[in-house]
């Protein structure tokens, strides 16, 4: 091994700062003149001859602004940091931290080479190129167990299907989706580089594999001691302001391929066959997203892809339920019954609020019942059931493409890799002691349980407070619908510009309308506090490994945005209309507020309208965050570099203006899925149509991420996964819940179950079963059992009895207003249908799962098959060195030596 590599792979950690005494030369710098913007435009069009000229004889050196390597055109630009000389009181700090931080980089075998800020757009910004040497990428290519082509695939492909000519359409040219031949590949180890398919140092790793190594050497190259801690990682560098940036280049503009030849414009590619909303029909090239943005990004497109086309079928599905409600409309009996003036036009309903609401008739709320007929049918409980189905094929459909993937990327022996499992930098620093590891006998930074007890604790108390929150704006919804309630049902009675819509927009229409967008409101508010406060409690918890800190973040965040989302939903499906009381005993909010009433159609019609407004609401506001905010954002950051040529517009300046998509930035994007993969499973039953919004919103949604990953964000640091990770786990616990959920909503919030337990039991018209229901759901009060200052301040037409929506006794039973047996009948029969519901569709989920195993057995074959000649290959290759040694005459290769090899390989090809 030569002194680079030896160096290179030192533990960067453990480094010896003052190593030889010597200093390393600095990084290669522009020298020129004039950083300052002249205000005429006399200096202005003197310095820009002066900055032509300079830029002149830059070209003499064949130097290329748009260019990705170094100025010798020859070594590649893995990576860039930028900083502003700014002269504060920190300056001096600064500039000794990037001093110690480059010539470390330099021990550890990286080159730089600096652009001075004179050559910069705007004159202020210092960049810092970066270039990972053969050596260096060697050493670290086997610290990080990269995979390595070590020969071609000649396993045959799968069978072509029969339907290819008809999904051609869809299909993109080959040479997209597989840009390159497939390979059988093995972890790359320096001492055989023999081995491995090495046709060109400069090409043999791939950028994102390149960007990946350096990035590991950044997060680990120390930069000195500050109050006696030893300091590293160009996080902290970040964060304290030593650099505003570090990033690796887009290969070229999204928009035209790169005049140099070497490039291969990937950027480009992806830009015109995927991130156009124009190809929305089109598959996705995951083969290249993989190979241009890593694996990590390559899963979460290729997860998004899957529960996008199976999203197809629940859309197809839950269109045919809501047409079925649609066309049986005027078939509804129970809509007919409040319709007619006759029945419906002569009920007169008891006044939803106290004093200040009046007597009303039935048939006033006619087509609120007609459009509660849409989502509330006999359709709601099969689709409740499919969807119950479609979720365990989803979920176990997934494991098996995701197992396909596994194979293909190069991930079936990828456990969470070293990347993941090792500590994080953080960790690290700011864990002071230190213990033996029991596994590797070395010394290693920890948290003392103690201090990790009271972390919990602050950590744990922080949630409770927020979740709290939200349960607290949630009843200050819940005492707003109460308190306006009257004030609608006044304006809409007094108000002749309403009356032409009173029969659509009923009060209780108009306040859950209202109280859904406020509830809107309140959601989107505080999740924005929120996320902050869960990344500063997550960072106080100071998680022991990468994966730790996602886990941890993830479960807080889902379970706030879960509260969050899903709560007003919770109280309107199964406690809205549920403890009411009766007229004379009513059930008050604080003894101030009377509970409210579900429209005489039911609550079905309210829980869609309030699934529809919150979910509808954050998929808008969701794509505006992601498409419209970084747009406006690098158009204002790139107004000045306009006024400038393209050509003096360098590749590193042009990344630098756009934004930076974050560690978490894959993060948000799965929690913003995740949240709607909740709405379209627990209440579906209510809104039929919800995978449909779901299905157009992912069309878009897939182009949106794509779009401004390729066009507005920096390009990302590679990163290996080989699944989804804990979102995994927490979609199977939303199935679970799924089921569950809709078999009460089926029960309890529809009338489903009480119309059918009137048509089999309680029929009085045996022609007509369903005639005469809407009477019989309404029992009697007599108005003069209101208790005084309960009873509407006026009853003009002298009204005796009102109806109101439960099964009690009438006034003159022995039994006054006691629940009748109808009503004890319905409980059992709702409380029978949830336990058959849940276990039928527990028992064909667990069954579907059973039948449908993880792991194609094609793909079980190949990685066989695969494993087998990789160690044919490997025992080929230390056979023929060891053949090579007894030629030569080494000693050391015993006969033993050379037949212990070849018994290797015999057992190794009859296993």
């Amino acid at each position: 091994m030569n002194r680079l590599g030896k160096k290179a792979s030192e533990t960067l950690i453990e480094m010896a700062l003052s190593a030889d005494g010597e200093e390393c030369n600095g990084p290669e710098t522009i020298s020129t003149a004039g950083s300052e913007i002249p205000s005429s435009s006399e200096q202005s069009g003197r310095k820009y001859n002066l900055f032509l000229k300079r830029r002149l004889r830059i070209d003499k050196r064949h130097q290329s602004k748009d260019s990705i390597f170094f100025r010798d055109g020859v070594r590649r630009i893995d990576f860039v940091l930028s900083y502003v000389d700014d002269l504060n009181k920190e300056w001096e700090k600064k500039l000794e931290r990037r001093k110690e931080f480059e010539s470390n980089l330099q021990k550890a075998g990286l080159e730089l080479e600096t652009e001075d800020k004179k050559e910069s757009e705007d004159g202020k910004i210092f960049f810092v190129k970066i270039h990972a040497p053969w050596e260096v990428l060697i050493t670290y290519a086997e610290v990080l167990n990269i995979k390595v082509p070590i020969r071609e695939n000649d396993i045959p492909p799968m069978v072509e299907n029969p339907l290819d000519c008809v999904l051609f359409p869809l299909r993109l040219p080959e040479k997209v989706m597989h840009p390159e031949p497939d390979y059988f590949t093995a972890p790359f180890s320096k001492d055989k580089q023999e081995l491995y398919l090495i046709n060109d140092e400069s090409t043999f790793f791939s950028p994102s594999m390149r960007n990946r190594i350096v990035n590991y050497i950044l997060t680990r190259c120390p930069y000195g001691t500050e109050e006696g801690k030893k300091k590293f990682g160009i996080k902290r560098l970040l964060n304290n302001g030593t650099y505003t940036a570090a990033y690796p280049l887009h290969d070229c503009q999204y928009w035209k391929k790169a005049s140099d030849p070497n490039c291969d414009s990937e950027r480009y590619t992806l830009y015109m066959e995927w991130a156009r909303f124009l190809r929305f029909y089109k598959e996705q090239p995951l083969v290249l997203i993989r190979k241009y943005y890593g694996e990590k990004i390559g899963i979460y497109f290729a997860w998004l892809g899957f529960y996008t086309e199976m999203l197809f079928l629940a859309a197809v599905v839950g269109l045919i339920c809501f047409l079925y409600g649609l066309f049986t409309m005027d078939e509804n009996m129970s809509s007919k019954e409040i319709c007619d003036p006759a029945i419906g036009g002569e009920i007169i309903m008891c006044p939803l609020c106290d004093r200040d609401c009046e007597y009303w008739r039935l048939n006033t709320t006619c087509e609120s019942s007609q459009y509660s007929h849409l989502f509330d049918n006999v359709a709601t409980l099969f689709f409740a059931i499919f969807m119950g189905i479609w979720v365990t094929l989803f979920l176990e459909f997934w494991k098996r493409r995701q197992a396909r993937l596994k194979y293909e990327w190069d991930l079936v022996d990828f456990e969470e890799e070293q990347q993941q499992l090792q500590l994080r930098p953080e960790y690290e620093a700011k864990c002071t002691q230190k213990k033996k590891n029991p596994v590797t006998q070395e010394m290693e930074p920890y948290l003392p349980l103690t201090s990790q007890a009271v972390r919990f604790c602050i950590s744990g108390a922080t949630v409770l407070f927020w979740v709290s929150l939200i349960i607290a704006s949630m009843i200050a919804v819940i005492v707003y619908r109460l308190a306006v309630y009257a004030a609608f049902a006044s304006l809409m009675e007094n108000t002749q510009t309403l009356q032409p819509i009173s029969g659509v927009l009923t009060p209780q229409l108009a306040t859950s309308v209202t109280a859904s967008c406020l509830n809107f409101v309140i959601i989107m508010i505080l999740n924005f506090f929120y996320e902050r406060i869960a990344i500063w409690i997550t960072d106080m918890e100071i998680p022991r490994t990468h994966m730790e800190y996602e886990n941890r973040l993830t479960m807080k965040m889902f379970l706030f945005q879960f509260v969050n989302y899903y709560s007003s939903c919770f109280y309107v499906a199964f406690f809205k209309g549920k403890f009411v009381g009766y007229p004379g005993a009513y059930t008050y909010m604080f003894n101030r507020w009377r509970n409210e009433e579900c429209d005489p159609a039911g609550c079905l019609i309210e829980l869609t309208t309030q699934l529809t407004i919150v979910m509808a609401g954050k998929q808008i506001w969701g794509n505006i965050q992601e498409a419209i905010v970084p747009w406006i954002c690098n158009w204002w950051g790139r107004r000045k570099a306009r006024n400038n040529p393209e050509n003096l517009y360098s590749r590193w300046e042009q990344d630098h203006d756009l934004q930076t998509f974050g560690a978490l930035g894959l993060f948000y994007e799965y929690l913003e899925m995740v949240i709607q993969f909740g709405f379209i499973t627990l209440f579906v039953a209510s809104f039929p149509l919800a995978p449909l919004l779901a299905l157009m919103n992912n069309i878009l949604e897939i182009r949106v991420d794509s779009w401004k990953l390729t066009t507005q964000y920096r390009r990302p640091v590679a990163a290996k996964a080989h699944s989804i990770g804990v979102w995994q786990e927490i979609l199977n616990g939303m199935a679970i819940l799924s089921v569950v959920t809709n078999a009460f909503i089926v029960a309890f919030t529809s009338d489903m179950i009480p119309r059918l337990v009137y048509y089999y039991a309680y029929f009085e018209n045996e022609h007509s079963p369903m005639s005469g229901y809407i009477n019989n759901s309404l029992s009697v009060f007599l108005i003069s059992d209101f208790p005084k200052g309960n009873e509407p301040k006026e009853n003009p037409e002298d009204f005796v009895i009102c109806r109101y929506r439960d099964y009690r006794y009438p006034p003159d039973h022995e039994k006054k207003y006691m629940h009748t047996m109808q009503f004890w009948h319905i409980l059992a029969a709702k409380l029978a249908f949830i336990i058959i519901m849940e276990h039928v569709v527990f028992i064909v989920k667990f069954f579907v799962a059973w039948m449908i195993p993880d792991v194609p057995a094609d793909v079980k074959a190949k990685i066989k098959r695969e494993k087998y000649l990789t160690q044919k290959i490997l025992h080929e290759y230390e056979l023929e060195k060891l053949k090579e040694r007894l030629c030569q005459g080494d000693t050391r290769a015993t006969e033993k030596e050379f037949i212990a090899t070849e018994g290797r390989m015999e057992l190794s090809r009859a296993m």
